[in-house]
């Protein structure tokens, strides 16, 4: 057929073809399962040595800084090799990894980091030319390879001498001992600071980043307020760790950070309800990564992906990827599973499989805002239990820090659009959550071409959807108390058909 004899007609069967080629590229999606690549493992040589060989003392009072440091070099002059760290509490300073090398804890053996802030120097990050100042992490590494840090020990951030507490998050007899310990209070009387320049850090840093000051002595003072991850590997290769227990965090714990080929194994975090921004595993922008067995119970997200924020998250431009996540216990926590809201590199190929949920805020939870930008598509979730969940089992939120207003105009989609896509909920059960699942999209963005099949929720209510293309459900029971099922509006191309 000629196009320009017959344009109409052409125009319409090209339209045609071009929503079948769209249908069976959403169909196809919605039901392919992810197949992650797996990491390699890290390759340690067969050197031993023991931390107490270098004046090492385990009273949990000497400081073993400079024993730390000295072990680690010798391993790494040698060509790496095993750092065992016998039974015993041993105190220390911020401690510096090195490649080829595997920091041992045998069972009995605890890693208590010193709550004196001045050990904590500031530094200057360069994550891919992007800039930062932040404080030295506890446990850290940057641009190693071949790294691991195993055994049956224990790992103490000391992160109470760090964190900001808010009252609502404690006890009454909890919050009245804190306040006569010392530390300083904000003007409202519901938050505790260490001290009176952490409560001022933040406006202090945002000054000094708005000039774009890199000069660590400028952050010197607000060194409280930049609280430390407890664990931060920055573009390391080919990491492990494995069975060791982590608990009492600054900050995030663990925070792989454009790291690749990572596997975390039967590994135990821990810390309190109400440790602030106490995220238990954070993978940024990191790839080939196998989480498994691990056992969380803590005070802000469990195990979290991420792939930077905004700009600077655009810029890097490197997704997480690639991560395989299964057979583990979330109990307290914001999230069980959760990406973003940093997500501004993208994640995609993505399976979370037969991981249990026991109490956390929400179950499933992706949060992201206008601004961030970032594509997250091909994720797998399969095989989820979740009971006693505070809120929705599945959580969808696109206004993470923001409201969306009634009637403000709908912006145009740019590279600052998050963009959701291609995700298979599947095998999924939840009791007892408050609300079975929130849905919401965007209205410039809708979430596109996601699958629940074989999914049972009972809650309080039921589920809220809003601006969604291609939403299918295939064999799915929701169970509410009280009111409908499903509440949807402004979802296109969708099947919402319920069983009983």
């Amino acid at each position: 057929m000629s196009p320009t004899r017959h344009p109409g007609l052409f125009a319409l069967l090209m339209g045609c073809a071009l929503l079948l080629a769209f249908v069976s590229r959403s169909e196809a999606a919605l039901t392919q399962p992810v197949v992650p690549t797996p990491p390699a493992r890290p390759v340690i040589p067969a050197t031993k040595v023991s931390l107490a060989d270098f004046s090492a003392v385990a009273d949990g009072e000497t400081l073993n800084t400079a024993a730390f440091e000295r072990a680690l070099a010798a391993l790494a002059e040698r060509g790496g090799g095993t750092l065992v760290v016998p039974s015993g509490v041993w105190h220390t300073g911020p401690i510096r990894l090195r490649s080829r090398v595997n920091l041992h804890l045998e069972a009995g053996a605890i890693i208590q980091f010193s709550r004196d802030h001045g050990l904590y120097p500031m530094r200057v990050f360069d994550p891919r030319g992007e800039k930062q100042v932040d404080t030295t992490s506890p446990l850290s590494g940057d641009q190693l390879e071949d790294i691991a840090i195993t055994g049956a020990g224990v790992i103490d951030g000391g992160g109470d001498a760090w964190r900001l507490v808010k009252r609502a998050k404690t006890t009454e007899p909890f919050w009245k001992a804190l306040v006569a310990s010392g530390g300083v209070l904000n003007a409202r009387g519901d938050e505790w600071w260490p001290n009176r320049a952490a409560l001022d850090g933040a406006a202090a840093v945002q000054k000094l980043e708005a000039v774009g000051s890199l000069n660590p002595a400028d952050y010197e003072p607000y060194r409280v307020f930049l609280r430390p991850r407890l664990l931060r590997l920055l573009e390391c290769r080919r990491v492990l760790i494995e069975g060791v227990t982590f608990r009492n965090a600054p900050n995030w714990t663990l925070h792989p950070w454009l790291c690749e080929d990572v596997t975390l194994r039967d590994v135990k975090i821990f810390n309190d309800r109400w440790a602030q921004n106490s995220d238990a595993l954070d993978l940024e922008s990191c790839r080939r990564v196998h989480v498994t067995g691990c056992i969380v119970d803590t005070g802000d997200d469990g195990l979290c992906l991420k792939s930077g924020k905004d700009g600077v998250g655009r810029r890097i431009g490197v997704p997480t990827e690639d991560v395989l996540i299964e057979d583990c216990t979330v109990y307290e926590g914001h999230g069980g599973f959760t990406i973003g809201s940093e997500m501004s590199g993208g994640v995609r190929n993505v399976l979370v499989r037969n991981c249990t949920f026991i109490g956390t805020a929400l179950g499933l939870r992706f949060k992201t805002a206008r601004g961030r930008g970032g594509v997250v598509e091909n994720i797998h979730v399969q095989g989820i239990r979740m009971t006693g969940i505070e809120g929705s089992a599945i959580d969808f939120n696109f206004f993470y820090f923001s409201e969306g207003q009634a009637g403000a105009p709908v912006p145009p989609v740019t590279e600052e659009t998050p963009v959701f896509r291609n995700i298979l909920f599947e095998d999924i059960v939840s009791r007892g959550s408050k609300a079975a699942f929130t849905l919401r999209g965007l209205p410039e963005m809708p979430l596109r071409d996601i699958t629940f099949r074989d999914v049972a929720l009972s809650a309080t209510t039921g589920a809220d959807l809003g601006y969604g293309e291609h939403i299918v459900f295939e064999r799915v029971s929701i169970r509410p108390q009280q009111g409908p099922p499903v509440r949807a509006t402004a979802m296109t191309g969708s099947r919402l058909d319920l069983v009983p």
